[in-house]
């Protein structure tokens, strides 16, 4: 195991859901056997850290971010001794695994609030928020639209209504409740004593309230947050913390204090405009968000990602721009949900091939830790027929066989059914299949992770965008203790022109990576190239040697 306590850093993240990647007991739901038996394939992409999504004890009605046992696994998925066995085992591997850290609130079916919402003069009675009106903290939002008309909900057996930020049978914890900041802080040690690597915490913005704010980012919470980080620093040096903060970039900064508080944060409003970019074949809000990224300390990280277990959220987006992503990538109402669209990658870039690549070209070459969302590597299509973000958590595609060899229950007993449509049905995209193509996506995707991690300049690189006149190119320099790489990139569906200003590098040898394959020298002159659909390049630029050779 690398001993580099920055080693988020330079990792590559692949997100999973236990109860959909595989299924050893032919029950219908995955599990950790299931996982375990996997690990190779895991290995063998080139992954350095799995995220798994809830594997608590849970009602489920949230997808196990409603936890009603912070100290088991759900039985479905096995056991604690199973969790331990997944641990050692990753381990063994060289990969790292960080959970979930739901801190923001519990499931209504926790003991803590069936107990706080049974007897007022409980001491539990306190570690949720109620009150006899649902008229305080107006100022905040609501975030799920499509269900929730208000964060209070009236309790018939405490005869109080509770606060709730997500769902009304997710109570919020109250963390003005000393006893309930102590609780979480043995909740994580208990799973870092098990030995996971770090944890991504759900929702931290919303820990606490205050009336006359929205309610959200308040000083108490980064109080909190930075306690909870400086826990872990003294009593488990090496861990990671990667907030849920779906904020501007500006708002997240604060996220990261003087590297003090969280060592990652996921970069929400870059995503979006990613997507938004490719479509309009202009580079211009790629840009315009990167630039307006702040610095962030020298220990920390971004986390960048294309799609995940939610929906493509685009709460961070103008109403215009919102517009725009909803009439180009989401034409079906039952595509759309809160304020985002439930779709994977592959059906959103329509199944473009290229497409597809480019996509991950800027997920590997832009500054941050990308992760990877299970089954995007094979190109996996989703089910917008089903429920809530269901529709993107359909059972991992294996084979070609029964259930897409995600399972040997029958079909009826299915967590949900696998994806079987003419396009992106498991008959046709599995891992078998494509692990016997070496020209598949998922021989693609592995050939680019390989690249991208001989090079930490792509981790740890600065980023500068060189100006092209046209538009539909994209172009920018990662820098780093020596190492220089050139990125260019088409948006356009056809080919495009373009010319350079290389001058700072005049000298120097553009080598793609790839193929290896050294391009004409830079020189004062304008560097012309010319770009097919939906094109890039990765360049190493290297500074020739005396005889022929280049440093």
């Amino acid at each position: 195991m690398d001993l580099d306590p920055l080693w988020y850093k330079k990792a590559l993240i692949y997100e999973l859901h236990l109860r959909a990647f595989h299924d050893s007991n032919g029950d219908g739901h995955g599990d950790i056997p299931g996982l375990i038996e996997k690990l190779p394939y895991l290995q063998d992409l080139g992954i350095d850290c799995l995220w798994i999504l809830p594997h608590y004890p849970s009602p489920l009605r949230d997808d196990g971010y409603d936890i009603a046992d912070f100290y088991g696994v759900h039985p479905d998925y096995g056991t604690l001794a199973d969790f331990q066995r997944l641990i050692d085992e990753a381990h063994k591997r060289g990969l790292r695994i960080i959970t979930e850290l739901v801190v923001n609130h519990t499931s209504d079916q926790h003991p803590w609030f069936q107990e706080a919402r049974s007897d007022p003069k409980s001491p539990k009675r306190d570690w949720y928020v109620w009150s006899d009106t649902d008229e305080r903290y107006k100022g905040a939002r609501i975030i799920f639209t499509d269900t929730e008309r208000s964060n209070w909900t009236w309790d018939p057996v405490a005869k109080q209504y509770f606060w709730h930020r997500f769902f009304s049978h997710q109570p919020d914890l109250n963390y003005d409740n000393p006893q309930v900041q102590e609780a979480m802080l043995d909740v994580m040690r208990f799973w870092l004593n098990m030995g996971v690597d770090g944890f991504r915490c759900d929702a931290v913005p919303y820990l606490f309230e205050r009336e006359g704010t929205n309610c959200e980012n308040l000083p108490e919470t980064h109080a909190f947050l930075k306690r909870l980080r400086k826990t872990i620093d003294a009593e488990y040096p090496g861990k990671m913390l990667l907030a849920e903060a779906n904020q501007w970039p500006a708002d997240v900064r604060v996220y990261f204090g003087d590297g003090d508080e969280f060592n990652m944060g996921f970069h929400f409003p870059v995503m979006p405009r990613l997507f938004m970019g490719i479509r309009r074949e202009d580079r211009t809000p790629i840009v315009e968000i990167m630039q307006q990224t702040p610095d962030i300390p020298e220990s920390c990280q971004w986390a960048l990602f294309l799609r995940n277990h939610d929906e493509l959220t685009l709460e961070m987006v103008t109403d215009e721009d919102r517009d725009y992503m909803y009439r180009e990538y989401a034409t079906d109402p039952r595509m759309r949900l809160n304020l985002g669209i439930r779709r994977r990658l592959a059906p959103l870039m329509d199944n473009g091939r290229r497409r597809i690549e480019l996509m991950h070209s800027l997920l590997f070459t832009l500054p941050g830790t990308p992760v990877l969302y299970y089954g995007d590597e094979i190109g996996m299509g989703d089910n917008i027929y089903l429920g809530d973000r269901n529709g993107v958590r359909t059972p991992m595609q294996w084979t070609g066989d029964r259930n897409a060899g995600f399972s040997r229950a029958d079909y009826a007993r299915l967590y949900a059914p696998v994806i079987a449509d003419p396009v992106y049905g498991y008959q046709s995209i599995n891992v078998e299949a494509q692990d016997r193509v070496k020209s598949s996506l998922l021989h693609w995707v592995k050939r680019m992770i390989r690249i991208r991690q001989r090079y930490p300049v792509f981790a740890l690189g600065t980023l500068r965008f060189l100006p092209v006149e046209n538009r539909k190119v994209l172009a920018f320099v990662r820098e780093w203790e020596g190492q220089t790489v050139l990125v260019v990139c088409s948006l356009s569906r056809f080919a495009q022109p373009g010319v350079l200003d290389l001058r700072d590098w005049a000298g120097m040898v553009p080598v793609e990576m790839i193929g290896d394959t050294p391009f004409p020298l830079i020189t004062d002159a304008p560097y012309q190239f010319s770009m097919g659909p939906y094109m890039f390049l990765w360049f190493r630029l290297d500074r020739p040697l005396p005889g022929g050779g280049r440093a």
